[in-house]
């Protein structure tokens, strides 16, 4: 294979999908020195990348709001911009880690050797048409293992003996200006279906337990639907509780930094808690973790312990509680 040295990074979104590829970015910046990387990812999540400190350049993408504008002068301007930053470099290797239709557009329209998953592996096998090499890679796989398999079959080295390390625990987030507590959890009640939430009676009864302990819970939100949530579970122990203003994502990352622990539902922030070394449960009331739920760090044999609860682990809150309390304390 022809040697690689710059090379294009195509996975846009969700903001899990996003965490899950920083782990691979470290395989191959640890396998060969002075590689570049660009990578290309939704506006809303640009952040991300940004903290992996082997990423050059962020590409931004905004198809989520030119879907919606479509008809207007300003959206087909910026696509246009768009086209002209990706087309100003030719890379080594275009990696679509994605694997559907609109990502393998993007792919294509940079400049340089395209590769993805193989038509078996791949989310949207039509996508797999667009690349000059494809890669099998089992689709019964964790999404981070498959991504960091992806790359390693591109760059030619085996994950075996590689930690799984996504490269940001040791960076610098800014936090929010706003007072906080000593000792306090981060609880991630919010999540992108109502079907996959934690009942609220249930985020009452962890509160209350953890300020038995003299530990406080702080409340983010993403709408306008978590926030009247959290300000009613804010009236559950109100010396104990506190309702984060609408924050920045490298904010909810300092206050996830400071945390004791964190607890949540099947979101992108529980990823980036387990990307940060901090220990915790996940909590899948109706879906399977085995494929997306959180994986921490295991660079090193002191890693916190991280919990994927699923299905029937997670009905009794009392016992989620007191397992959250024993992950806090050891």
């Amino acid at each position: 294979m022809t040697p690689v040295h710059k090379i294009l990074i195509i996975k846009t979104s969700s903001l899990g999908d996003v965490v899950h590829m920083l782990p691979a970015i470290t395989d191959a910046c640890y396998q060969q020195e002075n590689l570049i990387i660009d990578w290309v990812v939704e506006e809303n999540f640009a952040e991300v990348p940004a903290w992996h400190p082997s990423i050059r350049n962020i590409i931004p993408v905004a198809l989520r709001r030119w879907r919606k504008r479509l008809l207007s002068k300003a959206t087909w301007q910026e696509i246009s911009q768009f086209r002209q930053r990706l087309q100003q470099e030719r890379y080594d290797a275009i990696i679509d880690s994605q694997g559907l239709l609109k990502s393998a557009l993007i792919a294509m329209q940079a400049h340089g050797k395209r590769y993805g998953y193989d038509h078996h592996s791949i989310r949207e096998p039509l996508a797999s048409l667009s690349y000059h090499q494809s890669f099998s890679v089992a689709k019964q796989r964790h999404a981070i293992t498959r991504n960091r398999l992806l790359m390693a079959h591109i760059l030619g080295y085996s994950i075996e003996s590689l930690p799984l390390d996504h490269g940001i625990a040791h960076s610098t987030y800014p936090l929010p200006a706003i007072s906080l507590p000593p000792r306090y959890i981060v609880a991630l009640h919010g999540t992108s279906r109502v079907d996959k939430e934690w009942p609220e009676t249930h985020w009452e009864i962890l509160i209350k337990t953890l300020a038995q302990q003299g530990i406080s819970t702080l409340l983010p939100w993403g709408n306008a639907r978590e926030q009247q949530r959290a300000e009613r579970l804010a009236q559950v122990a109100p010396m104990n509780v506190q309702v984060l203003p609408r924050s920045r994502l490298r904010e909810l990352a300092a206050l996830l930094q400071q945390s004791l622990g964190v607890i949540g539902m099947d979101t992108g922030l529980m990823h980036i808690a387990a990307a940060l070394d901090k220990p915790g449960l996940a909590l899948y009331p109706v879906t399977q973790p085995a494929l997306t739920g959180i994986q921490g760090n295991s660079r090193n044999a002191q890693a916190p312990r991280l919990e994927n609860l699923s299905g029937i682990e997670t009905q009794d809150a009392q016992a989620v509680s007191q397992r959250l309390l024993a992950l806090l304390t050891n």
